[in-house]
């Protein structure tokens, strides 16, 4: 998986969105926002879990934080974040490089409403330098995203 796996996403979902190639790193939401010279916010970090049997990814705000609680109300389970390794093989995109797209058929997508308010987000685009620009409902739409509320916002 990766920027090609993203871009075939795309074709094959009819979208028009580029994916714009940074030259230098977008693996953490600090150094996304300061290559874009957008605020942490705007950042459409995707973290993967392990929930029972499943594979997740959710899509949150750059800078919120799982909430424990409504995490275990919404899944019945604990939050536990896959590693590194573990990402790459269920998720098939490096951890900096994880996004929402193209994912096997298998994970499923939640949005958190974090990222919903927004007038345009920037999610990964499948490389630690690779980054999308959309809207929140075209992200939801294009990946068939659950909305959800399982985060906090931490300033």
């Amino acid at each position: 998986m990766g920027v090609a796996d993203v871009k075939k996403f795309f074709e094959a979902k009819k979208l028009n969105h580029d994916i714009i190639l940074l030259n230098e790193s977008s693996a953490t939401v600090m150094l996304a926002a300061k290559a874009l010279g957008v605020e942490e916010e705007r950042i459409a970090k995707t973290l993967a879990f392990n929930v029972k049997e499943r594979s997740i990814v959710i899509v949150a705000s750059g800078t919120a934080k799982i909430d424990n609680q409504k995490f275990k109300a919404a899944f019945s389970a604990k939050a536990k974040m896959m590693s590194h390794e573990e990402t790459f093989e269920k998720i098939g995109h490096p951890v900096g490089g994880v996004c929402p797209f193209g994912l096997p058929e298998n994970v499923e997508v939640y949005i958190d409403k974090t990222i919903t308010h927004f007038d345009t987000i920037y999610p990964a685009g499948g490389a630690v330098n690779a980054i999308v620009k959309m809207t929140p409902k075209e992200l939801i739409e294009a990946v068939d995203g659950k909305c959800i509320d399982v985060c906090k916002v931490t300033a």
